[in-house]
């Protein structure tokens, strides 16, 4: 019995080891790749075919402003979507786990249904709704910092990030919403507290996990962006992380791989480090956000 507990136990693990063996492995290369002076392999190696050519050439994007411009760029977008997101959807959310009005059935359905449209069948009329905006004086294309919401500008595409990531964020946020005891926020409502302050004071720091781990979620998915301010930023300085990652590979004859797996790294770094230290919280996002009923 006790040698067929511990082969049921390690079956799970050993599957789990075939698995992650390659993405390891994957990581592995990257991360030889960026001190390796060797365009292809995992191992570095010299003019000479013997081991070594280690190098720290692929790492002199570092003294380049440009790197860090398009990073102040990425922390902008990350945060600005991160910030939207959570407070938009802890709003929904709670209206529509706690407040009954017509057509809440199908709010909530409609919520679900744009959630399962790709971002890419939405480029087109998304271009044109930014094109819309930078008509709008001031609001289009001169706000300090972000230069507007229109198209070209990095307001434009945090609003539409935003916009794409709030049918999960509201879906979540009502699920834990739906975990919170009615007691607490009965006796907050009898005492004469209005809805907006009893969701301020009462029930947001009831829900300080998934307030954390949306937030969490939600600054990955904005430093990682790819697909929206490649199509919505054309100006270089406007770059972020992973579209300048895509110049590099695209725009360089030939392509130096080295720096592309360095850049890459950088880029993976910041993430690497959010989720060290909070994986807990994205675990609880699941756990949390799955419960909620309708």
């Amino acid at each position: 019995m006790k040698i067929k507990r511990v082969f049921s136990k390690s079956i799970p693990v050993t599957l789990l080891t075939i698995l992650t063996l390659p993405i390891i492995l994957g990581f592995l290369w990257i991360l030889v790749s960026t001190f390796s002076s060797r365009a292809y392999g995992l191992v570095p190696v010299g003019p000479d075919g013997k081991f070594g050519g280690l190098t720290l050439s692929n790492w002199q994007f570092l003294s380049n402003k440009t790197i860090w411009l398009v990073t102040i760029n990425t922390l902008i977008l990350a945060t600005g979507l991160t910030i939207g997101v959570v407070i938009v959807s802890a709003m929904a959310g709670y209206s529509l786990s706690r407040i009954k009005f017509p057509g809440r059935k199908t709010v909530l359905s409609l919520t679900l249904v744009l959630h399962a449209f790709p971002s890419a069948t939405l480029l087109i009329a998304i271009y044109f709704v930014l094109r819309w905006i930078s008509r709008i004086p001031i609001l289009g294309n001169h706000i300090p910092l972000i230069g507007g919401f229109g198209y070209n500008t990095l307001g434009g595409v945090i609003l539409v990030s935003i916009a794409l990531q709030l049918p999960l964020g509201i879906w979540l946020m009502k699920g834990f919403f739906d975990n919170v005891s009615w007691d607490i926020e009965r006796a907050a409502l009898i005492d004469g507290c209005s809805r907006f302050r009893t969701w301020r004071e009462i029930m947001m720091p009831q829900i300080k996990p998934g307030i954390a781990a949306l937030s969490i979620f939600s600054f990955i998915q904005g430093w990682s962006s790819f697909l929206i301010p490649y199509s919505y930023m054309t100006s270089s300085s406007k770059a972020t992380v992973a579209t300048y990652l895509n110049n590099l590979l695209t725009e360089s004859a030939p392509v130096n791989y080295g720096e592309l797996a360095a850049v890459g790294l950088f880029q993976l770094i910041p993430v690497l480090i959010f989720y060290i230290f909070t994986q807990k919280y994205l675990l609880s996002i699941f756990s949390g956000g799955i419960k909620g009923t309708s």
